[in-house]
């Protein structure tokens, strides 16, 4: 699979199979995406790959707790989406969402029933392998997007072995229980989960693909011409 093949075919997958992943996979996976840039080469990223009984044992500690702290868990360890959030992205927001529920046929007004496919993601959407990226809390806002670089690169490497991934967010609600799962030091957090394994291409969740912006809308050529 060449490296645009892996971008296009990239989506954020929700329903797994227990198949499982290799661990001589998941390392060659993780190891090889460390060629991505970092300011100054710092490499500012930590990474806890589990699969196995200790992905089980996470989603039974887990598998309560949603049912009474969602949508607000802990308290995010920090802020994902800026707050108010202004247009176009609000609208983004919203559109996508409305695209993931109506493939399960989850209705707008159905608030138990988006909260019970919002617990998915603590139970890794059934995927046999976790990832966990995480970073020095002193470090600043380079050293954020070099970590989403790392995370980038994870998802296109793991197309290589015909596997997907879904990037989690979610688990900075459980910050503090996850912190301890993973016994990270005080000077250390999550910034982002990921579930990884083979997709289940017969669930329909699966089936829609998010929209993207044309590509005039947002970029701006110069100078191609000779001018």
């Amino acid at each position: 699979m060449d490296v645009r093949e892996a971008v296009t075919s990239r989506y954020s997958c929700r329903a797994f199979l227990p198949t499982p992943v290799p661990e001589k996979i998941v390392r060659d996976i993780v190891e090889c995406a460390a060629r991505a840039p970092s300011a100054g080469n710092m490499q500012p990223w930590y990474i806890h790959a589990i699969a196995g009984k200790r992905v089980e044992a996470l989603k039974a500690l887990m598998a309560p707790r949603v049912q009474t702290e969602l949508p607000r868990g802990e308290g995010a360890d920090y802020t994902i989406y800026p707050e108010p959030l202004a247009e176009p992205y609000k609208s983004r927001r919203f559109a996508v969402g409305e695209l993931l529920y109506r493939s399960i046929n989850i209705a707008r007004d159905d608030r138990a029933g988006r909260y019970l496919q919002y617990a998915r993601n603590y139970q890794f959407f059934g995927a046999p392998v976790a990832l966990f990226f995480v970073r020095e809390r002193t470090h600043g806002s380079a050293q954020w997007a070099d970590i989403g670089g790392f995370l980038q690169t994870v998802c296109l490497l793991a197309r290589a072995y015909d596997l997907h991934t879904c990037p989690q967010q979610a688990w900075v609600s459980f910050h503090r229980t996850i912190r301890e799962f993973l016994k990270l030091s005080e000077h250390l957090m999550v910034y982002s989960g990921m579930a990884l394994g083979y997709a289940d291409e017969a669930a329909p969740i699966n089936s829609w693909r998010s929209p993207r912006e044309p590509l005039d809308s947002y970029t701006t050529f110069s100078g191609f011409d000779g001018s």
